[in-house]
């Protein structure tokens, strides 16, 4: 499908396409990049369209501005909320980052300053995490009476483990860029200016491996992670062996032999 799938223009995004990269910019920077509800919705809308648009290869999501890369949710919208309210509201929210989390194709959060709450939340639905060294990291949902609602209390100990999740949700407390990479929430620290480069050059060695290769192995790892271990092995023996049935899979290993550079087709 074409780029079409993606709407011109957002209200609260900017979206652009080179390279086989999509760029997608959380651009609320007066309110720090906070997540209402029509963010959340837009981003459900372009999201859906990169899955659908098959020159994307790889995602590259930020926060405009140099000091939040998602400061967190809309705490005007949070405060209406009654318990039928908020229970629909996180479902909702939680579907966005499903569907991040599983899209097919690599999502690199580049988290360039705060990234609290909502906004922590949507960068574990990443692929992975690249953070400037001015970042802070937390879910503070604890200080307005309520806890994590976008997969806070799941990804979060699946990441860095049951007793570091704990404290770092039942304190509140924010994190430095250098205590989340210690504690592997994420991947990499550098500084802001090269943030989006460095994103840009894992994501151009990404691009240049086979995409069936590349979704399987994610599709592998994100639902191996709820399986046992017997059960992950026998899922990855399958995709290994659907791999082995792809054009790509008799291209790299042709390629290999000839000492050439392959030439995948995604198919």
């Amino acid at each position: 499908m074409s780029s079409s799938a993606v709407p011109a223009s957002f209200a609260n995004l900017t979206y652009e396409k080179k390279n086989a990269i999509a760029y997608v910019t959380v651009n609320r920077p007066k309110v720090l990049n906070a997540l209402n509800m029509a963010t959340m919705e837009e981003l459900r809308t372009v999201f859906h369209g990169i899955k659908a648009d098959d020159s994307v290869r790889v995602v590259i999501f930020t926060g405009a501005g140099e000091k939040a890369f998602i400061a967190g949710a809309d705490v005007n919208e949070l405060a209406k909320h009654n318990a039928v309210e908020g229970k629909a509201y996180t479902h909702k929210g939680q579907s966005v980052l499903n569907l991040i989390e599983n899209l097919g194709k690599p999502v690199i959060a580049c988290i360039n300053g705060f990234a609290l709450g909502g906004g922590c939340e949507l960068a574990m639905a990443c692929t992975m995490r690249l953070a400037s060294d001015n970042a802070k990291l937390g879910q503070p949902e604890v200080h307005l009476g309520i806890i994590p609602g976008y997969g806070g209390t799941q990804r979060l100990p699946r990441l860095v483990g049951k007793g570091i999740a704990m404290q770092l949700v039942l304190a509140g407390e924010m994190i430095t860029a250098a205590e989340a990479h210690r504690i592997g929430l994420v991947n990499e620290v550098v500084p802001q200016p090269e943030l989006i480069a460095r994103a840009e050059a894992i994501a151009h060695k990404i691009i240049a491996n086979a995409p069936l290769a590349v979704q399987y192995a994610m599709e592998a790892v994100n639902r191996g992670m709820e399986m046992t271990l017997q059960e992950g092995l026998y899922l990855e023996a399958t995709l290994f062996g659907v791999c082995c049935a792809t054009e790509d899979k008799t291209e790299g290993t042709k390629a290999f032999l000839e000492k050439r550079a392959p030439n995948f087709k995604g198919k």
